[in-house]
């Protein structure tokens, strides 16, 4: 790691004395619009590090000096500080407006007085989306949505058991009782309108890889098995 910095270091330092103040950001926007067509330039900022220029491209960021012929693929360190700024960004760059979500294409379970949101992308024949379901229990004071998300090339039996459970008289009975104790549900019409298909584009469009994945009030991401108390800490941090 940390010859990574100190190659980024001078990589900046490069920058810095052959391009500081000689271009705006807009023209340098200009540029790269110029040189590659076929890509789509997001934004172009001056980065904190005189003559070199922050690109976002969507969701991905690099940097460049001012002729735009030479990308930087990596993180802009604040030493000072001890700030990885590329990724406090990245994280901005990926917070879900959670107020687009399609919660009618999610299960609910309310936990005391539901106050809180925690928004889940689970797969039924997951292990690890079995041993979070374990811990959401524990949680208290929170709404807990949970999009059915099968991820069909791990998981060829996740599709037809994510039906069943939204086609089940009691969604959240047949969820729990499939995801504790392995019952795939047995009732209800096996053959009604589910939204599996559209939460599996949307799982996509938002660039989760995997389950279970998780979104919190304030739109962050996270990915991967959490224990109550980690999920907690998350929640309380909406706070701060």
């Amino acid at each position: 790691m940390l010859e990574k910095v100190l190659l980024l270091a001078g990589l900046l330092l490069t920058a810095t004395s052959v391009t500081a103040g000689q271009t705006s950001p807009d023209e340098v926007s200009q540029r790269l619009k110029s040189l590659y067509p076929a890509t789509t330039f997001t934004a172009v900022r001056q980065s904190p590090v005189d003559g070199l220029y922050e690109v976002i491209m969507g969701k991905n960021i690099v940097y460049t000096d001012q002729s735009g012929k030479h990308f930087l693929f990596g993180h802009l360190f604040d030493m000072e500080r001890q700030k990885d700024m590329t990724a406090e960004l990245m994280e901005t760059l990926n917070r879900v407006d959670t107020a687009s979500l399609p919660l009618n294409d999610a299960l609910k379970s309310i936990h005391g007085n539901g106050k809180r949101h925690l928004y889940v992308f689970s797969d039924p024949d997951c292990p690890y989306c079995k041993h979070l379901e374990k811990e959401l229990k524990s949680l208290d004071n929170v709404t807990i949505h949970t999009f059915l998300y099968p991820i069909a090339e791990l998981h060829p039996q996740a599709g037809d058991k994510s039906r069943l459970v939204w086609c089940a008289s009691d969604r959240n009975a047949a969820w729990r009782k499939l995801m504790d104790e392995e019952s795939v549900p047995d009732s209800g019409d096996h053959d009604c309108e589910n939204p599996l298909e559209r939460n599996v584009l949307l799982g996509e469009k938002l660039g989760i890889e995997g389950t279970p994945a998780m979104i919190f009030e304030d739109g962050r991401m996270v990915q991967g098995y959490q224990t109550a108390a980690q999920l907690e800490a998350l929640l309380q941090g909406e706070k701060n």
